[in-house]
């Protein structure tokens, strides 16, 4: 089986969170963020978070350039466990919001070049995330979830030792790649298992755990070498 985690982001409702919780996920990730689709009120949330009570997952909040206050109260109403800073927050802030709140701080960073790369290394926080850098106008004010990928041999470049969360476009059918070429700590999936923003489709959330566990398999041809 793979060891790559499983991040299920821009969940709203119970049954979803749930069914990835029951599925193995490492996390799941709600979005506080007005414009997102995918945004998750206060009162979903709270749901959410008293349905995953003494669960062994990850409970991350997602951000975009909200104030310490705004994350400061969300951590403590709800619990997170996770912050993941998806805006324009700089190294210090991000290390500022992780100390403040007592939580583990993800910063995303949006990947086109070598460049974008080289800046996710200035943040000294517990997990990177490369997401794929936004093309049109309404998908830049989005920030994420657009079902974009990007070019994952960028991530060759990247020398720094945080654990990396792989996220843009991964769906079952290209997930395995991703984890093949990449070998991220983890995968982060929106749109790739999702009927409509912010509700889950069974049957593709299923197929993503399952191409994810299949992915750390060897291959038949490997299997007859391996010694019984």
């Amino acid at each position: 089986m793979s060891e790559t985690r499983v991040k299920i982001c821009g969940v709203t409702d119970v049954a979803d969170a749930e069914l990835a919780a029951e599925l193995g996920a490492w996390a799941v990730g709600m979005v506080f963020y007005e414009p997102s689709p995918r945004r998750c009120s206060v009162e979903q949330a709270q749901r959410i978070a008293a349905a995953l009570d003494r669960r062994e997952i990850e409970l991350c909040g997602v951000f975009v350039n909200a104030t310490f206050e705004e994350i400061e109260h969300h951590v403590q109403d709800l619990g997170l466990s996770l912050i993941q800073l998806h805006g324009d927050e700089g190294p210090t802030f991000c290390v500022e919001a992780a100390r403040r709140t007592g939580t583990k701080a993800i910063k995303a960073i949006q990947i086109a070049g070598a460049g974008d790369v080289r800046q996710l290394g200035r943040y000294h926080v517990d997990f990177h995330l490369a997401d794929a850098k936004a093309r049109s106008r309404e998908a830049k004010r989005l920030r994420g979830g657009t079902g974009e990928t990007f070019d994952w041999e960028l991530l060759a470049g990247r020398r720094s030792g945080t654990p990396l969360i792989l996220s843009g476009g991964l769906g079952a059918e290209n997930v395995g790649e991703a984890i093949a070429r990449v070998r991220p700590f983890a995968v982060d999936s929106a749109s790739g298992t999702e009927r409509a923003p912010g509700h889950k489709d069974e049957a593709k959330l299923r197929a993503f755990f399952r191409a994810v566990a299949s992915s750390g398999e060897p291959a038949e041809s490997d299997a007859a070498a391996i010694p019984a």
